[in-house]
């Protein structure tokens, strides 16, 4: 499968208050979609596009083929379900229904209402390498048109579409019914709008969200003023969309999707065949929606005065009385950089982490054969693509994995030759970032016992953990994350390298798999068995991170250093440890794995004999996270304590 991103956050046609969507398309490549016999592939599950009088426009229906040879599937004499009344075998629309952790929303799919998780849309698809014949209409219908241009148009004749599983409310073959999707040739027009088309189609979905979605949130998508804005830039001169001009082009397009709501018939740009507004008002909504339209249209001056997304109303009703709102010339640019940043180091982390999940349950030979497989696959892909940055980054990564799986593996057979190995290559990761990498030879370090080795590495982290800088970045779940120092965001921005900036100033979590256990310290070994079995009912799939000891950098660093000053009998620097373990949880906003350093701290005031403290932080850890938490095993085992002492 292929994952394509569309929609307004990649068109750039957004803001913060609207909070849109990363809409996201789950292409499945080995379903082949075909229009003419002659497209048929051996082996592949193929499904004819059937298009006539008697399937809604804009929607197909799709015939399922036999995958050795092209022909039509025969359909079992009791199975009347998948049959049409011409005997043929079609494809429900709602063979997607059911997915894990999900609720259908139209044709989309949607994870939503977990606790610290971000509500995420996808779309399953089906890839159709060439135009419908629907489609095909308006590609005649532009050829003299000054826009889009024949440039335009002759790539938009080439991109791909889907189709995607719904179909049309009310029609008679509507489970039957699959929706043509052209999302490819959209993006690409919204690619080349110019700066005034952008804004006036963000000022739409702000009059939209401000004066309709509240009051009608079913009546007017985003995608219909998406659609009225192409139609209008397309009847209208280019040079008639300019910066000066912005204010009569948003007029024009409201005026226009005023028009659109009144007659009932918004045309699909591409498939014009497709309206987008059949029986989408009521008798009871239409006139009211109709009232509203005009009042946002004979009145636009004031509408936007009144629109509270992005406090946009309160800033032009300054800037219109003369008060000056000053905005840092730089602080665009700096937001872009931090956050390209940031997304770098979180698709490195998640994308490490899906590998570990991998080969979390192997057994060392295996999951060392494995990661090495990973990384020759990398290396070949990365060698084709010239994108070896990424690859020596990821590669790093692993290679520490491997070298602590050796160890681990080796750690009690004395054997020199494979410890040298171990620690070759775990100094391959020492600099993917400032502490990761190093922390897991200092664990290594400190589970054989080299006390003085651990110390060493442990104050060059000291050293390189600049606490004014220095940002955590967990890519294990995502989670509402507070906004990035502004040191972090100026040496972003100050910096064109992403790639080397990360070694200095990111700190993702530290990851043990199960055998690499012998060099994960004994108090961080319960996270790898933190589930019951009553706590896996609520895991999701992209939970299995679970299964492994993963914790944020800093607090684990603290966590370290406290227990080697402890074996080194130095007291003042273990306590001060302690403190720093303690005051990391309360202060730094950003960790994903609060509970476990909670966890952690817990075990460490039990070292200490504090035993309500430890209490306190077993139960603050439960606060945080409820379910799959190793807090609770802590708690019986500190009340055993207590009850038998």
């Amino acid at each position: 499968m292929n994952v394509f991103f569309f929609g307004s956050l990649i068109e750039g046609t957004t803001t913060p208050g609207l909070q849109s969507d990363a809409d996201s398309v789950i292409s499945i490549n080995n379903y082949n979609v075909i229009q003419d016999w002659s497209e048929w592939e051996y082996g592949k599950f193929n499904l004819l596009m059937i298009q006539n009088e008697n399937v809604s426009p804009g929607y197909c229906l799709l015939q399922v083929l036999r995958d050795d040879a092209p022909q039509s599937r025969v359909v079992e004499t009791n199975d009347d379900s998948n049959r049409d009344r011409m005997g043929r075998k079609l494809l429900k629309n709602t063979m997607f229904d059911g997915l894990h952790d999900t609720v259908r929303n139209g044709p989309a799919h949607s994870f939503q209402g977990v606790p610290g998780i971000e509500d995420s849309d996808f779309v399953a698809a089906l890839p159709c390498h060439l135009r419908p014949v629907q489609a095909r209409h308006w590609l005649n219908q532009h050829r003299e048109e000054h826009w889009p241009t024949s440039d335009m148009i002759q790539y938009c004749s080439y991109t791909r579409c889907f189709v995607v599983g719904v179909g049309k409310t009310g029609s008679a073959n509507e489970i039957f019914e699959w929706r043509i999707s052209t999302s490819f040739a959209e993006r690409f027009l919204m690619f080349n709008l110019n700066i005034t088309q952008i804004r006036c189609y963000v000022l739409m979905k702000m009059i939209l969200k401000t004066f309709i979605k509240q009051r009608f949130p079913h009546s007017i998508s985003s995608f219909m003023c998406k659609t009225v804005l192409l139609h209008c830039i397309s009847y209208t001169r280019s040079d008639a969309w300019k910066e000066n001009t912005l204010f009569t082009c948003l007029s024009l397009c409201l005026s226009r999707l005023y028009n659109c709501v009144q007659n009932e018939y918004c045309p699909h740009f591409f498939i014009t065949q497709n309206n987008l507004m059949s029986g989408r008002f009521t008798p009871e909504t239409k006139p009211l929606i109709l009232e509203t339209l005009r009042y946002v249209t004979e009145r636009s001056e004031r509408a936007l005065l009144e629109i509270e997304c992005d406090c946009f109303g309160s800033f032009l009703q300054s800037s219109l009385n003369g008060i000056e709102i000053y905005i840092p010339a730089h602080y665009i640019p700096t937001f872009i950089a931090w956050k390209m940043l940031e997304n770098t180091a979180l698709a490195i982390s998640i994308h490490v982490k899906i590998m570990l999940r991998d080969v979390n349950n192997l057994s060392p030979r295996l999951a060392m054969q494995k990661l090495l497989t990973f990384i020759s696959n990398h290396h070949i892909e990365n060698f084709i693509f010239k994108n070896r940055k990424a690859y020596r980054l990821l590669s790093r990564y692993l290679f520490s994995t491997l070298g602590s799986i050796l160890a681990s593996s080796n750690i009690n057979k004395q054997d020199k030759l494979a410890f040298k190995k171990a620690l070759s290559c775990m100094l391959l990761g020492l600099d993917t970032d400032v502490a990761s990498g190093k922390l897991k030879l200092a664990s290594m370090f400190y589970c054989t016992g080299d006390n003085v080795r651990t110390e060493l590495i442990l104050k060059n982290i000291e050293e390189c953990y600049d606490l004014s800088v220095v940002e955590p970045m967990c890519g294990c779940y995502s989670f509402e994350k507070s906004p990035r120092r502004d040191s972090f965001n100026r040496l972003c921005y100050e910096s064109n390298e992403e790639c080397t900036l990360l070694k200095y100033i990111t700190a993702p979590c530290v990851c043990f798999i199960r055998c690499e256990i012998n060099c994960c310290p004994l108090e961080l070994q319960h996270e790898m068995f933190r589930s019951t079995q009553e706590d896996l009912a609520y895991r999701r799939r992209v939970d299995k991170w679970m299964d492994m000891s993963v914790v944020d950098s800093l607090p684990y660093f603290y966590f370290l250093q406290y227990k080697t000053y402890s074996r080194l009998g130095r007291q003042d620097d273990k306590q001060k440890a302690l403190t720093y373990i303690a005051r990391t949880i309360d202060v730094e906003p950003n960790l994903g794995h609060s509970e476990t350093a909670l966890n952690l701290l817990g075990q460490c005031m039990e070292e200490e004999s504090h035993v309500e403290d430890a209490f306190k932080c077993y139960v603050r850890s439960l606060q945080i996270r409820g379910q799959n938490n190793s807090a609770k095993v802590h708690i019986c085992k500190l009340l055993n304590k207590v009850i038998n002492n």
